[in-house]
């Protein structure tokens, strides 16, 4: 986040920004406490609503001048403030049911984005010449629809419980991860080409070079993941401190998404991954100490980061300078702003409804379908936006954090608009929604038939499940071999997870370590 300039002494003002930041954090920290059982709030839009509160206060104290101390600075939220909540995501998801459902939530957040993303383009370059919004280049719609197309998981995350409701929480939020990975590789593809002569080739280069970045992001952060987990195994930094162990596991986990970003390659993609694989492997390799500090370090500093986007995100809202363009035509703001969020809607409804219908019909089992309730569900949780839509309108329609032509500041107050609308309107509707259209009963019997608890859940493999966890390496099973691509399908754990495990067994935990790995040196020994 890059400094204001409300006063000539910088030092000051810094002061008074960490200062401010630090007693808002703790509010939300606090009300949020207050106001768990609330079955309107979560701790998103509380901090969404503290922060917009906090930048009235600014704004008329200031005599209108600014409602912030901070103007935002999208590259440093992609450096430090992103990192830490994406790694969480993969560090503490419960892998049963991300990789059970892979090819669902594949579908729906790559081929799914893409969808969104086109009608949202589309929509918009035809919808807003009406409007006379102001000339807007192919490659500005092009850019709004990949920014739009970006779901926000961290208030996903909070509206749905992992535990209540395991299936749509691992597919809302599997989505979310590849979604947001998906749409910044879309946008940085966006501004690199050359969309003034659109070809074949140019086409065919730009799904490769899609196709060639989640690849090489993928790699990369397996890659980390399992060079952390073979340091640690072989040089056992617990015999003489712990605090060496973690260490290593934060820094190599920031490395990954640093040196993606570097070789510009999806950072989002290549953390989340490290963090699933950190978690296989990495995490079973340290001191019982360590990992109760890893587990909840991690967590820790991800719920930070979210409260300090979401209360950010509510005090730049208010930026007087992003309004002012558009206050001689508030109507044509307001107008694209519900274009926009209607566009949203539909390009969401335009996947999530075909590909389920598609994906039950590769099911046998109706506990593996998508029930009509179901969908709506996942519809409903993925139309909210938020700061990774804010970060990429930033990049594209404002330089510096400043805005100076009219139809960019109308795209950055759309922008804010949609994410103001779908959070707060969305968010809070969310949780009533959920209660109405899925019985407790059917939601507690899910989450206890199909997930163990949050920390089991780390001891559990990749692919596998608690009680297969309990009987590793016991004797021969006939496991039954796939006829068809369908069976394949639709019977995914009883045989890429049996293929994989006999792969892990073999070759990857003698090597890297991971569960029944135990990190303890007889006394006096010396590696």
């Amino acid at each position: 986040m890059g400094l204001g300039l409300m006063s000539p002494d910088t030092d000051q003002v810094t002061v008074d920004a960490i200062t401010l930041f630090t007693a808002l954090l703790c509010a939300c920290i606090v009300i949020g406490h207050l106001i768990e059982e609330n079955r309107w709030f979560n701790e998103s839009i509380t901090s969404l609503l503290i922060g917009s509160c906090t930048g009235v206060i600014i704004l008329l104290t200031s005599g209108g001048r600014r409602s912030h101390l901070l103007e935002f600075d999208e590259e440093l939220f992609f450096i430090y403030l992103l990192p830490p909540i994406i790694f969480n995501a993969g560090f503490q998801v419960k892998k049963k049911q991300f990789f059970q459902n892979f090819i669902t939530i594949m579908l729906f957040g790559a081929v799914g984005t893409m969808v969104s993303f086109a009608i949202i383009a589309v929509g918009a370059s035809q919808l807003f010449q009406a409007l006379n919004i102001g000339y807007l280049e192919m490659g500005d719609y092009l850019a709004i629809g990949a920014v739009l197309s970006a779901t926000d998981s961290v208030c996903t995350l909070q509206v749905l419980d992992q535990d209540a409701t395991p299936l749509l929480y691992s597919l809302v939020f599997g989505e979310g991860v590849v979604n947001d990975a998906t749409s910044v590789v879309l946008f940085n593809a966006i501004q690199r080409f050359d969309l003034s002569h659109v070809s074949a080739s140019i086409f065919l280069q730009f799904v490769g070079n899609l196709l060639s970045l989640f690849i090489a992001s993928t790699l990369l952060g397996v890659s980390v993941g399992l060079l952390s987990a073979y340091i640690i195994k072989k040089l056992y930094f617990g015999r003489h401190s712990t605090d060496r162990e973690v260490a290593l596991m934060i820094l190599m986990a920031y490395l990954s998404y640093v040196m993606a970003e570097l070789c510009d390659l999806s950072g989002i993609l290549t953390v989340f991954l490290c963090g699933i694989v950190m978690s296989h492997y990495t995490w079973h390799n340290v001191t019982d100490s360590s990992r109760v500090v890893t587990k909840h370090g991690f967590a820790t500093l991800s719920f930070i980061a979210e409260i300090f986007i979401f209360v950010y995100v509510g005090m730049d809202a208010l930026d007087i300078e992003k309004w002012r363009f558009v206050s001689k035509s508030p109507g044509k703001s307001f107008g694209a702003s519900l274009v926009l969020l209607g566009l949203v809607m539909v390009g969401r409804a335009a996947f999530v409804f075909p590909l389920s219908f598609l994906i039950s019909l590769t099911k046998k089992t109706e506990g593996g379908r998508l029930d009509f309730r179901q969908q709506v569900t996942i519809w409903w949780a993925g139309l909210m936006r938020g700061a990774v839509s804010m970060a990429l309108a930033y990049n594209k329609f404002a330089s510096s954090g400043h805005t100076y032509l009219p139809g960019n500041a109308i795209m950055i107050t759309s922008t804010i608009t949609v994410v103001l609308i779908s959070t707060l309107v969305f968010g809070m509707l969310t949780k009533p929604l959920i209660r109405f259209l899925l019985p407790s009963s059917k939601r507690l019997n899910g989450a206890i038939s199909l997930e163990p608890s949050s920390t089991e859940s780390l001891m559990l493999p990749l692919l596998g499940s608690k009680q297969e966890a309990e009987v590793d390496n016991t004797g021969s099973h006939d496991i039954p071999h796939p006829t068809s691509l369908r069976q394949l399908l639709s019977t995914p754990t009883h045989t890429v997870h049996s293929y994989w495990r006999k792969f892990d067994n073999a070759f990857m935990r003698p090597v890297f370590g991971g569960r029944g790995f135990t990190p303890h040196l007889p006394e006096g020994s010396v590696h």
